[in-house]
């Protein structure tokens, strides 16, 4: 059995780190290290990892230096073949690595595998909607504008395929640029595509549980647009056709993503500012996506027009509808593959 190292990168998680560990040690596939990279914490979470008695977990300890600095470390210490990240507030159902190992050891050419993901709340509840994206045939124009991935806790990814896009920062081996923030997965998944010949493929479960945070990164919506900017800016240097082409619709599909967070944390404002800087960049997300794209701007308009008893009865319902496809979608999908 091949051995998987598992690192979660750990900064003021004290609230979850307990149950995102546990679901590490509940896997059906035990061959695995966990690797507790201690960010410089300054809460007690790393107390809270002490407490696992478990000869395969360990933990390093550095300067606080950001989740891409945390998982460089995490990577230089692994000794598994293949590499799984876990972000320190999400949490892994117990086939999650059994399902990525046998998708990766039955698809030669695919060196990242990654789930759909399943949302909770802060205390761990089910949302009962889900991050959805095209499983097969991702072309970096996908990856750029949809991250296909979702998020950090998704991947596992063969040890090879990182080696394969290396580089050295003062004398330390990097996979993730530690000088990026808050989308560092996308650059990092750009590279894999581009300058390698392996593949990125989903599976169609939903193994990971996605914690939507009001107080995480994810939420800081303009560090995020000066994040795009800067991957835009390192992809062009390499990839300068894709950038031409691309750029402007990556801009607007990140508006819209943040437009929704906006939603989430009830400013609406801020969401109606997004939406509309996401339709004058790149009019035509209209037409590629309708759905989504009115469903963001009817949420926020709602949320600025209406009381707020009336928007959450209406966010529930369509919460309820969009899970309920979604669910489908998923089922469908999974049948297919045992087919």
């Amino acid at each position: 059995m091949k051995k998987v190292t598992v690192i979660i990168p750990v900064y003021k998680v004290e609230k979850y780190i307990g149950a995102a560990v546990a679901s590490v040690l509940a896997q059906t596939y035990q061959n695995w290290e966990l690797l507790i990279v201690d960010d410089g914490s300054p809460d007690a979470s790393v107390t809270i990892c002490q407490q696992f008695d478990d000869a395969r977990i360990k933990i390093i300890r550095q300067p606080n230096g950001g989740v891409s600095a945390a998982r460089n470390t995490g990577i230089r210490h692994a000794q598994g073949e293949y590499i799984a990240f876990l972000d320190g507030d999400d949490l892994w159902l117990p086939q999650k690595l059994e399902k990525h190992l046998a998708h990766l050891e039955s698809s030669p050419s695919v060196g990242v595998s990654f789930s759909r993901s399943a949302f909770i709340d802060e205390s761990g509840g089910s949302l009962g909607i889900y991050q959805l994206s095209q499983l097969k045939a991702i072309a970096p124009s996908y990856i750029l504008y949809r991250n296909p991935i979702g998020n950090g806790s998704a991947p596992v990814i063969r040890r090879e395929v990182l080696e394969a896009i290396k580089y050295t920062n003062n004398r330390n081996d990097c996979y993730f640029d530690e000088q990026l923030h808050h989308i560092e997965d996308v650059e990092c998944w750009l590279r894999i595509a581009l300058q390698t010949s392996w593949q990125i493929e989903g599976i169609p479960d939903a193994l990971t549980l996605y914690r939507v945070n009001s107080k995480g990164a994810s939420t800081n919506g303009l560090q995020q647009l000066e994040s795009l900017e800067k991957v835009l800016a390192k992809t062009r240097s390499y990839a300068p056709e894709l950038i031409a082409q691309w750029e402007r619709p990556a801009k607007a599909y990140q508006l819209r993503f943040l437009a929704r967070r906006a939603i989430r944390i009830q400013a609406p404002s801020k969401a109606i500012q997004l939406v509309h800087r996401a339709l004058a960049t790149h009019w035509q997300i209209l037409v590629e996506e309708p759905r989504r794209t009115f469903l963001t701007l009817a949420a926020a308009y709602s949320l600025w027009l209406l009381p707020n008893s009336i928007h959450k009865k209406m966010e529930a319902v369509a919460f309820k509808i969009t899970g309920n496809s979604q669910k489908r979608r998923i089922l469908q999908e999974q049948s297919r593959q045992l087919a």
